[in-house]
C-alpha cells in the first residue's frame, strides 16, 4: 500500500462521532417479529474497523472469508473473532486477530474508539474497535480462511444512503438485513449493520 498519513480532520469527525453514549445494534433490528432464545448466553468477541489512508482517499479494509468455511462462507467480514482469555479485551482481541487474519502489525494501528457492541445470531456480542492505520504493511491473507483481502472507499460505506435493506426466506420465514453493495463485493449481514450504525452517527 502507498504512503499513510496519520493526522485528519475526517479523522477526528468519527472520533467525536463514537464519545456520545448510546445503544448497540443487533442482527434482530429489522426483525421484531424474531423471539430471542430465553436465557442466551452471549460470547464476547471483537472486530477491527481498520482505516487506512491512500494517497489522499480513506478506505476501509475488509477481508472476505473463504468459500469452504463451515461458517459464513464468502461472505465480506471485519477482521476479528472471539476474545480469548489471554486477551486484555477487545481492544487486543480485535489487533490480535488482525494480525493473523491479514498481517496488519499491532504497532501499525493506532486505535481511536469503539463503537457499543453487536449481537449476531450466532450468539455473539460484538464489540466493533476503530482504528487507522498508520505505516504501509504487507497484506498476508490467513491461509484455509480469508480468500481476500481488499478496500473499499470509506466514503461509500458511510453513506445512509447507499444501504438498502433486502431480505430472504430462512428457516420457513422472511429475515430482513442490511446490505451495502460495492463492486462485485456485497457487503452484508452483521458487517453492514455495523457499518449502517457508524455512518447514522457520522451523519447525525
Amino acid at each position: 500500500m502507498q504512503k499513510v498519513r496519520t493526522v485528519r480532520p475526517e479523522i477526528e469527525h468519527i472520533r467525536r462521532a463514537l464519545a456520545p453514549s448510546g445503544g448497540g445494534s443487533s442482527d434482530y433490528d429489522l426483525n421484531p417479529n424474531v423471539t430471542l432464545p430465553a436465557g442466551r448466553v452471549l460470547r464476547p468477541a471483537a472486530v477491527l474497523i481498520p482505516l487506512i489512508y491512500v494517497e489522499d482517499e480513506l478506505r476501509l479494509i475488509l477481508t472476505k472469508r473463504a468459500s469452504h468455511l463451515k461458517h459464513h462462507p464468502g461472505q465480506i467480514a471485519f477482521p476479528g473473532g472471539k476474545v480469548d482469555p489471554d486477551d486484555a479485551g477487545p481492544v487486543a482481541a480485535a489487533l490480535r486477530e488482525a494480525w493473523e487474519e491479514i498481517g496488519l502489525p499491532q504497532d501499525a494501528v493506532t486505535v481511536f474508539g469503539q463503537m457499543s457492541a453487536h449481537e449476531t445470531v450466532t450468539s455473539y456480542t460484538v464489540t466493533p474497535v476503530l482504528g487507522l492505520v498508520t505505516r504501509p504493511f504487507v497484506e498476508r491473507p490467513e491461509e484455509g480462511e480469508v480468500e481476500e483481502v481488499f478496500s473499499v472507499p470509506f466514503k461509500h460505506v458511510s453513506n445512509p444512503a447507499n444501504f438498502i435493506i433486502q431480505g430472504r426466506v430462512w428457516q420457513g420465514m422472511s429475515r430482513y438485513y442490511d446490505t451495502v453493495p460495492y463492486g462485485p463485493y456485497y457487503i452484508w449481514g452483521a458487517t453492514a449493520r455495523i457499518l449502517r450504525a457508524l455512518a447514522e452517527r457520522l451523519s447525525s
